[in-house]
């Protein structure tokens, strides 16, 4: 593409768009601007998001870079929701459909106004997805911008982050900790704007976002409050305005080598499950098939190299300090597809030649990896038939084979309640179902019942299993996604308290110790539920969603 054929010139050149015109200049286009690429910016600031509170001032630094590249920048925005806030009440079932509502607003403004190119301004969990999935969707020159990692707090020569407040309640529920220390941590958590500290969902998908190819070496490590994220907000302003000359889209970018880079990459730095759910749904809207399997395949021949909080004691910021993702990447560079392309113009291997491991105790050597194994492991057996997914590296090493009692509830509450009540005994297994994408509706994030359980001192005795999912500060023996759901008739729904659960996760096996006759019995028996939530854009998403298998995609009606 030249600038002689841009798609705005569709709604700015010739005498029947005299009226757009007018209105462009309305909004400060001059006559010489209606010759050059329009840039949309899709920006999620927020004031309600600690990862995106900062936003409104970062995007001024994108602008900058579009303007000096020749281009024209038009800013708009997206929601954004925080899963901490939404955590542990009705609001966290709106959390994962969020992602398709932010990437039909970025279909919708970027389509009605023909813009030329698109960054995309993001950072945390859903948003960045969501503006993945819309760039996959859209297929025009697209740069992603996200918007950086918080600092770590501290107190009594610790770190405290998202995961330290969240255990603390169980600790004091327990008696281990008293309120005053609660409330000193909670004054520290979070320190400065940003993502969350360790490789937590929303770094995780930054990290997804730059090996994938789609956001500058460099862009998913540095940190919020440092001036080199406002300098490559600028030069991925100036980029965008050359990819837009280069006609550079993200069908060049997101092919099944890219994809299976991004999962290599995730799987050494043990990133969050969440990623298995987003990456599906980024590869569905770019005609790229992805099944469940390729994860655990990747794991398996892929090295843990980075330690990374929750589950290890380095943060983001010395991640970045060790030599970010381009470091990783050199490392992993013989199971890696060099030849990828990238939003830089250049493919993998160029962008990581000069590429140095500053501190090999955060970004381990191939020879003394965390684990020989990556972070991700799929599950399978009479109760996940379709699938489940687990986060081998926060699992302690005495819980990877495990048998024990279900203990069965309906709903996060129920689940939360009893173990507070200290009603859950070490060998359970707790069972959380109706919380899948139908079921929830939503498939609410539950790191309260996960984080009280590892507060309570019992992440070495006790496993919980749900067709909802995780936050990626979750520890220990934690199994999400199971498929099919309990909504859509899955095993889980039949499953009873006292039947017993067996664990193995070097075989990839979640089983009921129930005959195959028994549990086609109980399902037999088994009737669908209404919706837990009747109303509004909760009821719509019910009714379209697919099993956390298929990525919690919307089906097509």
């Amino acid at each position: 593409m030249g600038l002689t054929d841009l798609r705005s010139d569709l709604v700015k050149q010739g005498l029947e768009r005299a009226p757009q015109r007018a209105i462009w200049k309305c909004l400060g286009v001059t006559d010489e601007d209606l010759s050059k690429p329009f840039i949309a910016i899709a920006n999620s600031f927020a004031e309600t998001v600690p990862g995106h509170m900062h936003l409104n001032r970062l995007v001024e630094f994108v602008k900058a870079g579009i303007r000096a590249a020749g281009g024209v920048p038009f800013e708009f925005n997206t929601i954004a929701v925080c899963d901490g806030l939404a955590m542990g009440h009705i609001g966290m079932h709106y959390s994962l459909p969020s992602r398709e509502l932010i990437a039909d607003s970025v279909e919708t403004i970027v389509q009605a106004n023909r813009f030329d190119g698109l960054v995309l301004l993001t950072n945390c969990d859903k948003i960045t997805p969501g503006m993945m999935m819309a760039a996959a969707r859209l297929d025009i020159p697209s740069i992603v911008v996200t918007g950086g990692p918080m600092l770590s707090g501290f107190y009594k020569g610790r770190k405290v982050d998202v995961t330290t407040i969240f255990e603390a309640v169980g600790e004091v529920s327990a008696g281990r900790m008293t309120e005053d220390d609660l409330k000193k941590i909670e004054d520290r958590a979070f320190p400065s704007c940003g993502s969350c500290n360790g490789m937590y969902t929303a770094n995780t998908m930054a990290c997804i976002a730059e090996s994938i190819g789609l956001s500058l070496p460099g862009c998913a490590t540095a940190l919020a409050v440092l001036s080199a994220k406002a300098r490559i907000a600028k030069k991925s302003g100036e980029r965008i305005v050359k990819m837009v000359e280069e006609n550079l889209k993200p069908s060049d970018i997101l092919t099944r080598k890219a994809f299976e880079n991004a999962i290599t990459v995730d799987m050494a730095l043990g990133g969050s499950t969440n990623a298995v759910l987003h990456v599906k749904a980024v590869a569905n809207e770019a005609g790229i098939e992805l099944p469940l399997e390729i994860f655990d395949e990747i794991a398996r021949r892929t090295p843990h190299l980075c330690d990374m909080r929750p589950s290890g004691p380095h943060d983001l910021e010395e991640l970045d300090a060790a030599g970010g993702l381009p470091a990783v990447m050199k490392l992993l560079q013989d199971k890696l597809h060099l030849d990828a392309m990238t939003v830089t113009g250049k493919t993998v291997k160029e962008n990581i030649k000069d590429a140095v491991v500053y501190d090999p105790e955060v970004i381990r050597p191939l020879n003394r990896p965390v684990h020989k194994q990556g972070g991700i492991a799929i599950l399978r057996g009479n109760l996940a038939p379709n699938g489940a997914v687990l986060k081998v590296t926060a699992v302690p090493p005495s819980m990877l084979v495990h048998k024990g009692p279900a203990k069965t509830f309906d709903s996060e509450e129920e689940a939360m309640k009893a173990i507070l009540n200290r009603q859950i005994k070490e060998g359970d297994v707790i069972v959380i179902r109706y919380e899948g994408p139908k079921g929830g509706p939503g498939m609410r994030e539950m790191l309260s019942p996960t984080a009280a359980i590892a507060g309570m001192n019992l992440i070495e005795s006790v496993a919980l299993m749900t067709d909802g999912r995780f936050s990626g500060a979750t520890r220990g023996l934690c199994i999400g996604h199971v498929s099919p759901e309990a909504a859509a008739g899955g095993p889980i729904a039949v499953l009873q308290t006292g039947d017993m659960v067996v664990i193995d996760v070097p075989k990839r096996r979640l089983d009921v110790e129930l005959s195959d006759e028994e549990l086609r019995s109980r399902l037999e028996k088994w009737k669908p539920r209404p919706p837990k939530i009747q109303k509004g854009y909760l009821r719509r998403y019910w009714l379209l969603v697919q099993s956390a298998d298929k990525g919690g995609t919307l089906r097509n009606p």
